[in-house]
């Protein structure tokens, strides 16, 4: 078996010459074990590495983004505990309000100076309500910048938004996402007869927040792109506590 293997592992052993004797036969054979078993090694050796490669190349990306956004969900409750502003405890002026929110900014574009960012062509259109609580970041799981994001009072839309968003669509983005939420300040206010008087403004657009869902759906340009399969547009609930989507059609 040793006399052949020798051939094709590049091994070389001159069985011809040992053949004459035993005990040179015999170490021969040794000698040949040992070689084959060293090439097999490094071969293993090179397929695991090629293996790994392959890994990196297909699982790295993935792994990176969700070890990157751990990393931010971490800062994000680092953060939420801090209460300095919450009203519910102390009392700040607005004057101090805008200069600790001018100092944030200024601490945030120092970051981005030395660390900016890459940019991305939006793939994504996200209508929301202006609630604080809805954070669009944790909604998509991702704070890459493929997103256009629209925040409206009770997430209606007015004729210039309409415009945008067809505008985003010729641009290339392929999504649009209207979104409600739950426990929505506006919407509560429209339930009750006595706080419509109060904001008559946002209680009429609210009348029309599926009119013009529908305008925006009924453009030609949006009615082709949804025909072709290019354009997906969806309704979804927010869950406002868990920033959870959940389709309403």
């Amino acid at each position: 078996m040793f006399a052949d293997a020798h051939r094709w592992v590049n091994c070389p052993i001159d069985f011809g010459y040992a053949g004459r004797n035993e005990t040179l036969r015999r170490g021969a054979e040794i000698a040949m074990f040992r070689c084959v078993k060293s090439k097999t090694v490094w071969t293993l050796a090179g397929a695991v590495v090629i293996g790994a490669i392959t890994f990196y190349t297909q699982w790295a990306k993935k792994v990176e983004f969700v070890v990157g956004g751990a990393m931010v969900n971490v800062g994000y409750r680092l953060q939420d505990r801090l209460d300095k502003f919450d009203f519910e405890h102390q009392e700040p002026s607005a004057e101090e309000v805008w200069q600790e929110f001018l100092r944030q900014n200024d601490m945030a574009a120092s970051v981005r100076d030395v660390w900016p960012r890459t940019s991305h062509h939006p793939l994504v259109a996200f209508v929301a309500c202006m609630d604080a609580r809805l954070d669009t970041n944790e909604i998509a799981g991702d704070t890459r910048r493929y997103y256009y994001i629209l925040r409206l009072a009770g997430s209606v839309l007015e004729p210039k938004e309409e415009d945008m968003l067809e505008l985003a669509v010729a641009n290339g983005t392929k999504v649009v996402v209207f979104t409600t939420h739950t426990d929505c300040a506006a919407e509560k206010m429209y339930a009750d007869p006595a706080q419509r008087q109060l904001y008559p403004a946002l209680s009429a657009a609210l009348t029309q927040r599926e009119e013009r869902q529908q305008e925006f759906l009924s453009r030609p340009v949006i009615r082709e792109k949804l025909a072709s399969g290019e354009l997906v547009v969806k309704r979804m609930k927010l869950d406002t506590a868990t920033d959870r989507m959940i389709e309403i059609d």
